[in-house]
């Protein structure tokens, strides 16, 4: 399975929501870097995906984005095939 990656905070909602979705779809491991532990991987996150808000969600080296984007490319059904090409 491909390595999923998520920059989140503890109190976000969409991140936990993210999170869930995922392990839905039989994720097992998600790399989770916490932001609001690690400031400066905070602005890692901004250089790399010119975006603020998390969750930001990699999907190998695949950016997928936020919550909002993970559900449309699940709805499209595209996130299946994407979480099982190899890592």
């Amino acid at each position: 399975m491909t390595r999923i990656m998520i920059y989140a905070t503890a109190i976000c909602p969409f991140c936990v929501q993210a999170e869930r979705l995922l392990r839905a779809k039989g994720v097992a491991d998600i790399a989770k870097v916490r932001v609001d532990l690690e400031p400066e991987r905070r602005l890692e996150m901004m250089q790399k995906t010119g975006r603020r808000t998390v969750p930001q969600i990699y999907i190998g080296a695949l950016h997928v984005g936020g919550y909002d984007d993970l559900v449309a490319l699940d709805r499209a059904g595209k996130l299946g095939p994407l979480l099982e090409e190899p890592a």
